[in-house]
């Protein structure tokens, strides 16, 4: 999937409405939790440099928080990095240009989810 049907999948299975927060970044879009205003996923485009990559250009990214103890073997993963502009201890940042399959973004969108719920708010299967 290319990044407006990552947001659109968002908007439906989540029921949240992406938001644009800063008038500079106008791309940027963030996904909340309806009850509690927790972020769950950040979509962006950075550049490539700022991932740690050698090449030119941008890349769309989604951050999601994930379970510290799966992070080291997450970010084994091609196309996972740390988090971007986040808190490196509990988020990263898969890329959307399908270097990461689609299951495992789904995946941790859905941990993502439930590690930010309130508590009693977990997703609903």
């Amino acid at each position: 999937m290319n990044r407006e049907e990552w947001e659109a999948y968002i908007a439906q299975t989540y029921g949240a409405d992406g938001e644009h927060p800063w008038e500079k970044y106008p791309a940027n879009v963030v996904f909340r939790h309806l009850n509690n205003r927790k972020w769950f996923a950040l979509v962006m485009t950075v550049p490539k440099e700022k991932l740690g990559l050698k090449e030119e250009g941008t890349l769309d990214i989604i951050n999601v928080k994930c379970d510290p103890l799966l992070l080291g073997s997450l970010r084994a993963e091609p196309g996972v990095y740390p988090a971007y502009h986040m808190n490196k201890t509990s988020w990263v940042s898969l890329s959307l240009d399908g270097s990461v399959a689609e299951e495992t973004v789904k995946t941790a969108l859905s941990m993502s989810f439930d590690l930010t719920a309130g508590k009693g708010k977990k997703q609903k299967e």
